[in-house]
């Protein structure tokens, strides 16, 4: 299979800066393979000590991350499967969250579901304006389970729970934005681009150690998070097996 029809991960390191870059011709839909060596790029990254930050972006312009791939969703068929397929989410947060360095999202488009999830697990972000979000899990008839604290730490208790009941709409970047999701928002993809690389050439300068403290102080609580987010992905893994979400997708994927 190419790399147009299965996607891939690129990473390069220049000058302290490691950028990751994923991309799959859905939309940046995610695969399980394509979640696995994402997560694995992460820390991969994280313990070249020759890396002082690290820039996760996707290609293109239009879509920053579709989420959870449904060609891939539409064949799971057990509560197993299920949960090695949302395990992959919970592999790139858990990535993020453990390595010692300072990870910045560089947010180009449209986030939905996972996409989001991996925007608020960033430890900076910055988005153009045209990057909405949503929380769609509940309208496929699964719940944002797996990614739910990752939004919640970054965003907020409220902001989650609007995002997760509203799951049929959009919300701005202006309004991520707001509840603190995106730390700044670009009018033009160039300016977004020039930001994230100012940022990173900066971090590149600073202190490891003090940058590690820093994250470590960031990321406090969440200890528990390699049980608790597969014990989310155990209940993906459930719902996505009911007929109502065997049936969201398939409708979905006819009229796509």
């Amino acid at each position: 299979m190419s790399e147009i029809q299965a996607g891939a991960i690129h990473t390069q390191v220049e000058q302290g800066i490691a950028t990751i870059e994923f991309f799959h011709p859905l939309s940046n839909s995610m695969p399980g393979a394509l979640l696995q060596s994402l997560a694995e790029n992460i820390l991969k990254m994280g313990a070249d000590d020759t890396v002082r930050v690290i820039i996760l972006k996707s290609r293109g312009e239009k879509a920053f991350c579709a989420g959870a791939s449904f060609d891939e969703l539409i064949q799971i068929n057990d509560e197993e499967s299920g949960l090695k397929f949302f395990s992959g989410f919970a592999q790139v947060i858990n990535a993020i969250r453990k390595i010692p360095k300072f990870v910045i999202a560089q947010i180009q488009g449209k986030a939905v579901g996972g996409g989001v999830g991996i925007a608020a697990a960033a430890d900076y972000a910055l988005a153009h304006e045209s990057a909405a979000i949503k929380l769609s899990e509940l309208a496929v008839g699964i719940g944002p389970f797996v990614v739910g604290p990752a939004v919640e730490r970054k965003m907020g208790k409220a902001a989650f729970s609007a995002l997760s009941i509203d799951a049929s709409n959009w919300r701005t970047a202006q309004w991520a934005s707001q509840h603190g999701l995106f730390a700044e928002v670009y009018a033009t993809h160039e300016q977004l681009y020039a930001g994230v690389q100012h940022l990173a050439q900066t971090l590149a300068k600073s202190s490891p150690e003090a940058m590690a403290d820093l994250k470590a102080i960031f990321w406090g609580g969440t200890a528990d998070w390699d049980e608790l987010l597969v014990a989310r992905a155990k209940i993906s893994g459930r719902l996505v097996l009911s007929d109502f979400t065997k049936k969201f997708i398939t409708e979905f994927k006819n009229k796509n």
